[in-house]
């Protein structure tokens, strides 16, 4: 990767405009200096889009490629900041502060991510007194963080024990700084401290790399968390004059800061320690390194990297519901496990929610997660029923394990899931599980209690039924689905463990994030011994005046009358741009349903947000298919027409027949 090598005491960064939220561009550039990654945050910096910079060298980027001074980084470097000048597409030039980490695959492969900050002008300066007033007064290494929990100050502690200055963290959240468990805990922590002006605690310390430095960070072991004369990480509320909380700083506090000494710079090298089991617990001794050691540490890397890029890097924006979800690997020496979940919009405005436990640990049961995941997907395409759909995944989950070499063991026998479909129209959320804990529901007054879906069997055993309930959800309830090893991660009985998450889920908070921060807050009392998947849900509902029906006679004369009801429905709607499109769908569609459908016939318009969807109902349960008509045919291109015309198209099954659906983009009229 080719760079200017300059370290700045302060690093300059990338200024937007006035009133323009901040936020971090990233990149992902090879060893051998190709982009193999570009971010939204990128282009909106630079202009490039992907297609545009992926798969290029990342030296074409450089305003001054003919400057003698650019060069590699050195080898064996772990972490490069810096001053760099680009390129934007539209010929600038642009300074930046860049921030880039190293990373290296089971297979010896290294790559660096590159992240810039562009801190904006969103807001009210902090107060420039209350500021020194906070740093003042903290005998801690300490570092402030805004609304947005990224970094506007840090003292003299803070910036040695990271080894980087008050200007290149400058504008970057924690995990961006410092990259690890800790830095996730610890902001997670921070957001709390926002939401509820309370102070939080974390066990442990970040290092560079983002790991804890406990009790032992000045032997330079550098790894795990500490508790009692260890570090412990304060996140308290900064307020104003007035008392309103306006940031949240960080504060560590140990036997150096104690003793009025700073932490020194921790650069831990997983090559060079190893974790010693002893009676009363693991903890980090250094010791000349063995193969065995980094190869684990790669291999390790290798599944978490493996385990991320198959769970959801963002959340769809639906507006059937509000989502908010964590994923924490596992915290102990079983390594990174199978847990996922996901979110899948369906047809007719519903929303699908999954969370799955694959059994075992390692690259396997991600592996076996990965293909899960995508069978649930190419599955709710279809619009299975939730039992159905678990029936389907048994089947996947026997065939996993015939397929197994002699002596392998798994193929996900023994997998939980969980399957959630809801439905704003109607209210209605049904839900089936394989032997997984049941969703948590928080009604809008404030009861708290388990959906009683029944149990069902783990996945893998076979020849089992499972069952779907059906219950109506108050508009504004709240849904949360999660995996065992959030309740096995404390040290008490599981009744114990439900009645805390539910008390931390009844809780008020203004967002959804906030509520995952306390719910992991309230049970994980250390990094937890097995993978924990948690997605909260707040179920909104699409009312009356988004919803039109008609029942239609089977009458090919009625035909003309649907296609007028649909065109008044639009203009009460301000949609006269869509009519056209929207009457031949809806003329092919209730022309089809008439033609070869079963009575009772229903057409229905929902209008959801940029979208509008069309759907038409009876009561056969045969499906159409799209079939090529010939020239002189005076039939067949009914729904060849629907495909061309609507943005997604397709059949669901119901309990008494079918529906035929489209969508359309309200955009692009």
């Amino acid at each position: 990767m080719e760079q200017v090598p300059t370290s700045p005491d302060e690093r300059p960064h990338a200024t937007s405009a006035v009133h323009e939220p901040a936020y971090t561009a990233s990149a992902t550039i090879s060893e051998q200096g190709l982009v193999t990654e570009w971010s939204d945050d990128a282009r909106r910096l630079l202009g490039y889009g992907p297609a545009e910079v992926v798969g290029l060298p990342a030296a074409r980027l450089l305003a001054d490629t003919a400057d003698d001074e650019v060069h590699r980084i050195p080898p064996g470097q772990e972490r490069w900041s810096g001053t760099v000048a680009l390129r934007h597409r539209d010929g600038r030039r642009v300074e930046l502060g860049l921030l880039a980490h190293r990373w290296t695959s089971t297979g010896g492969n290294t790559r660096w991510t590159v992240v810039s900050a562009v801190t904006g002008e969103t807001g009210t300066p902090l107060d420039e007194t209350l500021k020194e007033w906070a740093f003042a007064q903290s005998p801690c290494l300490l570092a402030i963080f805004d609304a947005e929990l990224r970094l506007v100050r840090a003292n003299a502690g803070m910036k040695h024990a990271l080894s980087l200055t008050e200007g290149e963290m400058r504008g970057l959240r924690l995990p961006e700084i410092a990259p690890g468990p800790v830095s996730d805990a610890a902001e997670r922590g921070m957001r709390l401290a926002l939401e509820t002006g309370e102070t939080q605690y974390v066990a442990g310390f970040v290092g560079p790399t983002g790991t804890g430095a406990g009790a032992d960070a000045d032997k330079g072991a550098g790894t795990g968390t500490a508790t009692g004369d260890g570090w412990t990480t304060s996140l308290a509320p900064l307020r104003d004059g007035d008392g309103r909380v306006r940031a949240v700083y960080l504060a560590a506090h140990g036997k150096a800061a104690a003793a009025g000494e700073r932490p020194p710079a921790l650069t831990p090298d997983l090559a060079d320690a190893r974790v010693a089991a002893t009676p009363d617990g693991a903890r980090p001794v250094q010791e000349p390194a063995e193969a065995a050691v980094p190869r684990a540490a790669r291999e390790h890397t290798s599944t978490m990297t493996l385990q991320r890029s198959l769970l959801p890097h963002t959340l769809p924006s639906h507006s059937a519901l509000d989502i908010a979800s964590r994923y924490l690997p596992a915290g102990g020496e079983a390594g990174v496990g199978g847990d996922w979940f996901d979110v899948i919009p369906l047809s007719g405005a519903r929303v699908a929610l999954v969370v799955g436990d694959v059994v075992g640990h390692g690259m396997r049961a991600s592996a076996t997660m990965g293909r899960l995941r995508t069978a649930v997907r190419t599955l709710a395409d279809v619009d299975l029923p939730p039992d159905e759909l678990l029936t389907h995944l048994d089947d996947l989950i026997i065939h996993l394990g015939a397929d197994e070499t002699e002596g392998e063991t798994g193929g996900g026998i023994g997998t939980t899931c969980l399957y959630v479909v809801y439905d704003p129209v109607t209210r209605r959320c049904t839900a089936a599980r394989a032997g997984h804990p049941p969703p948590a529901v928080v009604s809008p007054e404030g009861s708290a209690y388990l959906l009683d879906v029944p149990a069902g069997p783990p996945l893998g055993l076979g020849g089992l039924p499972f069952e779907t309930i059906e219950v109506e959800l108050a508009e504004g309830s709240v849904l949360a689905l999660y995996t065992d090893g959030l309740l096995q991660a404390r040290d008490h009985d599981i009744d114990e463990a439900l009645d805390s998450m539910l008390a931390a889920l009844v809780r008020p908070s203004s967002t959804l994030e906030t509520a995952c921060d306390r719910v992991l807050t309230a049970l994980l009392t250390h990094p937890p011994d097995d993978d924990v998947a948690l997605l909260i849900a707040r179920t909104r509902a699409l009312h009356a005046d988004k919803v039109a029906v008609w029942d239609l006679p089977s009458d090919p004369s009625f035909v003309s009358q649907a296609r007028r009801d649909a065109t008044d429905q639009l203009t009460a709607w301000g949609l006269e741009d869509a009519a056209f499109v929207t009457e031949l769908v809806v003329s092919e569609l209730v022309t089809n349903a008439i033609r070869y459908g079963e009575p009772p016939i229903e057409l229905r318009l929902i209008h959801e947000g940029s979208t509008l969807i069309c759907e038409v109902s009876d009561a056969s349960s045969t499906a159409p298919h799209m079939r090529r008509a010939r020239i002189f045919d005076e039939g067949g291109r009914g729904l060849l027409l629907v495909a061309q015309l609507a943005q997604r198209w397709g059949t669901r099954h119901t309990t008494v027949g079918k529906t035929i659906w489209s969508e359309q983009s309200l955009t692009e009229f």
